[in-house]
């Protein structure tokens, strides 16, 4: 039946390359020289040139130029994605300053951005995606990372920042695009980018993608796919309807990297490729099925209507097992851990957003004002793993050997999360940006959320709920000295309820704690060199509050006075320095520290885990000839902790990509990715002391894509 479903989804993407007569050849982007009087900040699918991206609708919910902006945005756009190979968000914001991915437990997407880590605080065209997966860039038309909190944009969580996807959609523009790569480890990856009008007022795209892959660590494969068709309806002059419908595949071996010893990953140049754990029943799998309606309306009053609705439901298992704990002192034993968790959930979302341009006197006013309406419902349900030779929680294997194949019986222990879940929540919002002339605008805007949470234990049928109501409020200010230079001060606030990041549980303990609060305190400089160009840079101050500690007086329940502080500064590089050359990157210097004891081992003064003091990263794209352009890609982080006890450290790591572009024919592009050119041994990232993840090998791979 597997087998059956991923021909048919082969079939599907190999198709669609046929769904209507064929338009005329387009150029494949990149691989060109370009002058800068001919670049336009109105790219082919919207305000993208290259690189850089000049306005978003996503951090004021309003079209602004990125200029305009009083808050740290970086755009990883499409080309850049294209051009940098990468085909998962954790490796697509390598690039970014101030975000270091996180290992995620060998199953999901997971971030640090700006000291505070998410596995939640991911969205689409605005809306939240946060269920714990990998996520396909196959249909992604450029990612959004927004930093500092965002809640009056998009609610809970978002402390540290958000990642925002924006889809491609059917636009009207003819496109006919087949991607086929393949590379080391048996790489095998075909997407398909088909689209038309089919009328005047009813355009077509689907996109899809078909990939077969191991890695560079031993045992662990990766087979996923996707197809999204999109459909968009011109009802009339003011109206217009989007469709889109969503199925994703992933099923992968769970990975979750090596241990330590000594303070330090366990001979980690020798263990790039070595495997702990059971590769027999390793898994983790997701089944997403997503559709999204849009409406857009202008009311003759000149109030512009953006209504979302979305459903979207994910069935989610993964197993593990994994080291849990470090390699002895001898070198001779380390203990290996297994558990299971099965985390299905099914969203409903709408949200509506209403916005009005007016004049009072001098002042010129764009007035947003928006409801958001959500219902998810779910499982969480953890199972612990007993091995069957010792029938205990942890087996006992040599480092050297570390591959287990004994059968692991796994059961719900009264630890273990079993529990059905509901969260309903309703969110009002208004902002005012106003300018008051071309030098000087002011945002301002308030959102409320009502949020109501309840978990049943299935076990005991016992329910236990909590209600939060919660106010989030940001204040901005721009200063415009010149048209292409803006500085700005903004300030801003988030609230994480005590259900966490993935609310799926509550005990007596955690619903009467009071949400974590996230306080941001920002002042930045945005410069246009020139059309094409811009510079940034960013100051801010982050407190993270009312973290829980554990009650030594009262087992279950917390203190809530924990607390973290990130200082830091960031600066930003996108676009055409010449009109051969193009960069994206930047600097971060974070400075996140625990600013509170949190027990015996995290205490004030730590350093919260994964965040290095110093990052710095830049790609750059050269085109040396009408058909031949290449890419040089350099990564530099400082030493970092695997976790805020710092205990193990991580080494520091520079790291070197390289890409070669060639354009064989007008609607034929070649293209040889060398991720780590220099074939460094280095840490990649973590998930505490003793499930570390070695960096890839040199990694080589070849695209060729085509446009009909």
């Amino acid at each position: 039946m597997r087998h059956t479903t991923e021909a048919c989804v082969v079939g599907i993407l190999l198709a669609g390359t046929a769904l209507s007569p064929a338009a005329l050849a387009q150029p494949v982007p990149g691989g060109e020289g370009v002058t800068l009087d001919q670049l336009s900040v109105e790219g082919q699918r919207g305000n993208t040139v290259g690189y850089l991206t000049k306005r978003s609708s996503t951090a004021t919910k309003t079209d602004t130029p990125l200029l305009d902006t009083p808050q740290s945005v970086t755009v990883v756009t499409q080309q850049q994605i294209r051009d940098q190979g990468f085909q998962s968000i954790n490796e697509a914001i390598r690039y970014v300053p101030g975000v270091i991915p996180h290992q995620g437990e060998g199953n999901r997407d997971d971030v640090v951005i700006r000291g505070q880590r998410s596995n939640a605080d991911f969205f689409v065209n605005g809306i939240r995606d946060d269920v714990q997966y990998f996520r396909d860039l196959y249909n992604t038309q450029r990612i959004e990372v927004l930093k500092g909190p965002n809640a009056m944009i998009f609610g809970r969580g978002g402390g540290g920042g958000i990642i925002n996807r924006v889809l491609k959609e059917a636009d009207g523009i003819p496109i006919r695009e087949v991607l086929v790569q393949g590379g080391q480890y048996g790489n095998k990856r075909v997407a398909i980018d088909a689209g038309d009008r089919v009328s005047d007022s009813v355009f077509f795209r689907l996109n899809g993608v078909f990939e077969d892959t191991a890695t560079y660590r031993d045992f662990v494969d990766i087979r996923r796919y996707g197809v999204n068709p999109t459909m968009t309806f011109l009802l009339g002059p003011a109206t217009t309807l989007k469709l889109s419908y969503e199925y994703f595949h992933d099923d992968r071996t769970t990975d979750r990297g090596i241990p330590s010893q000594f303070g330090r990953p366990y001979r980690y140049r020798e263990n790039t490729a070595t495997f702990f754990g059971n590769p027999d029943l390793n898994r983790a799998r997701v089944d997403a099925n997503i559709a999204t309606a849009v409406l857009d309306h202008q009311f003759e009053s000149g109030v512009q209507m953006h209504s979302q609705l979305r459903f979207a439901d994910y069935q989610k298992f993964y197993q593990n097992i994994f080291p849990g704990g470090a390699v002895n002192a001898a070198g001779t034993q380390v203990n290996l851990s297994a558990y299971n968790n099965e985390t299905d959930r099914t969203n409903y979302f709408s949200q509506n957003d209403f916005t009005y341009k007016f004049e009072t006197g001098p002042l010129r006013h764009t007035l947003l004002g928006g409801v958001e309406l959500g219902y998810q419902q779910g499982l969480s349900y953890r199972q612990d793993g007993f091995f069957n030779t010792t029938g205990t929680q942890t087996l006992v294997v040599n480092p050297l050997s570390p591959v287990s194949r004994v059968g692991v019986t796994f059961r719900n222990i009264p630890s273990g999360a079993n529990s059905l879940y509901d969260l309903g929540l309703a969110a009002l919002y208004a902002q005012d940006q106003i300018e008051v002339n071309e030098h000087l605008q002011f945002i301002g805007g308030l959102r409320y959320d009502h949020f109501d949470f309840a978990s049943r234990d299935r076990r005991s049928n016992a329910t236990i709920g909590r209600v939060d109501d919660l106010l989030s409020p940001r204040a901005g200010v721009v200063v415009k000295p010149f048209e292409n230079l803006a500085f700005y001060g903004s300030y801003s606030v988030s609230y994480l309820p005590s259900a966490g990041d993935q609310f799926s549980a509550l005990s007596a303990g955690t619903a009467i704690a009071q949400p974590e609060k996230f306080e941001n305190a920002e002042i930045g400089v945005k410069y246009d060199v020139n059309p094409s160009f811009q510079l940034t840079g960013a100051l801010y101050n982050l407190d993270r509050t009312n973290q829980r500690l554990a009650d030594p007086n009262r087992p279950g329940f917390f203190l809530l006075s924990g607390r973290t502080n990130t200082q830091g500064a960031e600066i930003g590089a996108n676009g055409y320095v010449t009109d051969w050359w193009q960069v994206a990157g930047g600097y971060a210097f974070t400075d996140a520290r625990i600013a509170s004891n949190v027990s015996t081992t995290i205490v004030a003064g730590n350093t919260v885990g994964l965040v290095p003091f110093n990052t710095f990263t830049l790609w750059n794209k050269f085109d040396v000839t009408e058909r031949f352009s290449f890419g040089v890609g350099f990564i530099n982080q400082t030493h970092t902790f695997a976790s805020s006890d710092n205990t193990v450290r991580l080494p520091s790591f520079s790291r070197v990509d390289l890409g070669l572009f060639y354009r064989v024919s007008d609607t034929v592009r070649a293209q040889l990715n060398i991720e780590n050119l220099f074939d460094r041994r280095y840490i990649a990232t973590a998930d505490g002391n003793n499930n570390i993840t070695p960096g890839a090998p040199r990694l080589i791979r070849v695209q060729l894509i085509a446009q009909f």
